[in-house]
């Protein structure tokens, strides 16, 4: 054989040598990166967005060290026994029920709980010892509450047991800031101010109806979930049966099922991931920009800016809609589920 037949195979046999170096280099260093520890507080059963978020969580093993799940309710979706139950059905669809931690929160709001909870069965008691006891728990690891629901649960731990602000980070899914309204704010307001208040690490993912720069943003057709999502995610052999009824084997088709019965919003007609989005920039956050400002307090529905205030938090905006949404099909379909605990 000719040397220059030789010198093609040769750069062919290179390059694939160097490739595989490449992925072996980059598996290398995701396995030597730390995962991140997460608390998920949600309102599961109040929409959609929570439920895609706790499977975005599920399904991300190689990311996510998640400690467990603390359920709360808020206005729509029924009490904390039915936010409990939609869940424990994710957690099903998962794999994971009974093997990673679901307990139930608060019921009620801040300020009718707070001054019980000395009692031994206070609202709320097993969520929020919950969080105390893994924000004291000796770990190499930062320990994030990721709050996507009202934040009752979150004050509560921060009242019984003040010194846990110095244990973990608060990552909340809520509010228009700097404009007034919003579901997760208006659940509870009283709480939202007193986390505002400590000193506890505190990052607001923003929603912002109907602005580009929010959560609000990353929207999804229901064609477009019609048409990604059937026969997505783990297949489990006992079906759950939805809170719509039927039976579901997989995320993917309760997914489609759950967007069968919401309103939807907007021209084209479309519902907002918001949860999800909270999710996904703590895998990674170039999927979003966050600026440091003096931590404001809500007055009468209003945002009052304290621009002399010490204390400090973090402001998420302007999101990927695009990379959120591929890189939550991508996992979906190529899933790791997080380590039982």
């Amino acid at each position: 054989m000719k040397k220059y037949y030789l010198l093609p195979i040769i750069c062919i046999l290179l390059l694939c040598s160097c490739q595989q170096e490449n992925k072996e280099a980059k598996q290398s260093e995701e396995e030597a990166k730390p995962k991140i520890r997460l608390i998920y507080d949600t309102d599961a059963n109040n929409e959609l967005d929570d439920q895609f978020a706790q499977m975005y969580i599920l399904v991300n093993g190689e990311t996510f060290d998640l400690e467990g799940i603390t359920v709360n309710a808020t206005f729509n979706g029924g009490d904390i026994d039915e936010q409990y139950e939609e869940a424990k059905r994710i957690l099903q669809l998962g794999q994971r029920y009974g093997q990673i931690p679901l307990l139930k929160g608060a019921d009620g709001s801040f300020a009718n709980i707070k001054e019980t909870i000395s009692d031994a069965d206070f609202d709320g008691k097993a969520g929020v010892d919950f969080i105390i006891e893994q924000a004291n728990r000796s770990h190499d690891q930062e320990l994030i509450l990721l709050a996507v629901g009202k934040l009752t649960n979150v004050a509560l731990a921060l009242e019984k047991d003040p010194s846990i602000a110095q244990k973990m980070r608060v990552v909340w899914l809520g509010s228009n800031y700097p404009k007034p309204g919003e579901y997760n704010q208006d659940n509870d307001t009283v709480s939202m101010n007193y986390v505002l208040n400590t000193n506890v690490p505190f990052e607001m993912v923003t929603v912002r109806y109907g602005e580009p720069s929010g959560t609000d943003a990353v929207k999804v057709t229901q064609s477009e979930i019609n048409d990604q999502m059937p026969g997505m995610g783990p297949q489990i052999e006992d079906p759950i049966t939805g809170r719509h009824g039927g039976e579901y084997y997989n995320f993917g088709d309760y997914a489609v099922s759950l967007f069968q019965h919401i309103d939807y919003h907007g021209d084209p007609p479309s519902r907002a991931l918001f949860d999800m989005v909270a999710a996904a920039i703590l895998k990674n956050p170039k999927w979003g920009e966050k600026s440091e400002i003096p931590a404001p307090i809500l007055i009468d529905n209003q945002w009052v800016e304290r621009p002399d205030n010490p204390r400090k938090i973090w402001v998420w905006e302007n999101f990927d809609r695009d990379a959120v949404m591929q890189d939550f099909y991508q996992t979906l379909d190529n899933y790791k589920l997080v380590d039982p605990k």
